[in-house]
């Protein structure tokens, strides 16, 4: 009887234990999502990498550009052309919450890691990087940038902000903590997309930079500010052709999670290359069902890649081990931007 008289308290208590701690978040998942913009139309897709199936659209966001994923996975972030502002998603209820005015007309955008801040480009002159602060969501300063920002990103330690401009031909990095310019690369072309490899200690290694008219990427050694490497894209495999672009000829890259593969996007050759990290050999090449390559966003097992195909409004995902196209996902008219984040519903 004493044995069942201290089951029963042990039971009494854990229940009351389990009671007390359960609430309405801890009964919510993380579910990993591709997020893609669609730059012609106002609505932006939620791809679930498991089934390659579109599970969710937000809607509402008038030629939505770039998009970011908060790291507690409580919100979207968006930049809408249309009204020059960084829109707020719920990421459970997928609608806006919130319109943050900007200083100009927008083009993509970057969380902090720490999620305190998101840094928004600021493609019209005389161009800067707008920084939001997320508890406030307010608009609290611009940083100057040589030239408008096409692109602005956060290095993978979070200590800095490196933003790239077109117009400018240069690469900005600005120490995040002081929001001062730490220095400034000038290119010959102008600054595209780029991607990042850390050292062993999380410090940036290096910036894999793209520029305008050229099919392949630039590398940056990050400790002493210059461009190292110059690295073509491969030549097409006898019998195939390239297709006309219709922008950049290569736009878009990742490196994996584990820093030993970089992804790059090939409009021109319309092919998605893999490249082995250090050393930079081409391992890869992934030929894409549709067209446009304009964006690449990788799973965090990194096995898969989500290009974003904006001739033909439709997501290309590539088995990186195969290198082969697996699935075609339909989106929205001119999915441009994509991003992958773990979102709380």
């Amino acid at each position: 009887m004493t044995t069942t008289y201290s089951f029963r308290r042990w039971l009494i208590l854990f229940g009351a234990i389990l009671l007390c701690t359960w609430s309405p978040t801890s009964a919510q998942q993380r579910n990993v999502r591709i997020i893609q913009s669609n730059s012609a139309g106002d609505s932006v897709h939620v791809i679930d990498p498991v089934t390659n199936k579109v599970v969710g659209v937000i809607e509402g966001i008038e030629v939505n550009h770039g998009v970011a994923v908060a790291p507690e996975g409580t919100r979207i972030y968006v930049s809408d052309e249309a009204d020059s502002t960084l829109d707020v998603v719920d990421a459970k209820t997928l609608k806006v919450t919130n319109r943050i005015p900007l200083s100009g007309h927008p083009n993509n955008v970057a969380v902090a890691p720490d999620g305190k801040r998101v840094y928004v480009g600021i493609i019209q002159a005389p161009g800067g990087v707008d920084v939001i602060d997320t508890a406030s969501l307010k608009n609290i300063k611009t940083l100057p940038t040589k030239g408008s920002i096409h692109n602005p990103y956060v290095t993978p330690d979070g200590k800095y902000v490196v933003a790239g401009s077109i117009q400018g031909k240069t690469v900005n990095v600005i120490d995040a903590k002081t929001d001062q310019t730490a220095w400034v690369l000038d290119e010959d072309l102008g600054v595209r997309p780029m991607a990042f490899v850390t050292n062993p200690d999380g410090s940036t290694k290096w910036i894999f930079v793209q520029l305008s008219g050229f099919n392949g990427f630039t590398v940056v050694d990050f400790a002493t500010h210059k461009e190292i490497h110059r690295i073509p894209n491969p030549d097409l495999p006898p019998g195939k052709a390239t297709v006309s672009a219709g922008a950049d000829p290569s736009h878009g890259m990742a490196v994996t999670a584990d820093g030993k593969t970089l992804v790059v996007c090939s409009r021109l050759n319309n092919y998605l290359y893999s490249y082995s990290l250090p050393d930079l050999a081409p391992i890869g090449g992934a030929e894409l069902g549709g067209q446009g390559a304009a964006w690449v966003t990788l799973t965090p097992d990194g096995k898969s890649a989500y290009v974003a195909m904006a001739v033909t409004n439709d997501v290309s995902v590539i088995d990186i081990k195969s290198m082969k196209e697996i699935a075609r996902i339909p989106v929205g008219y001119v999915p441009k931007r994509n991003t992958t984040g773990t979102l709380l519903q």
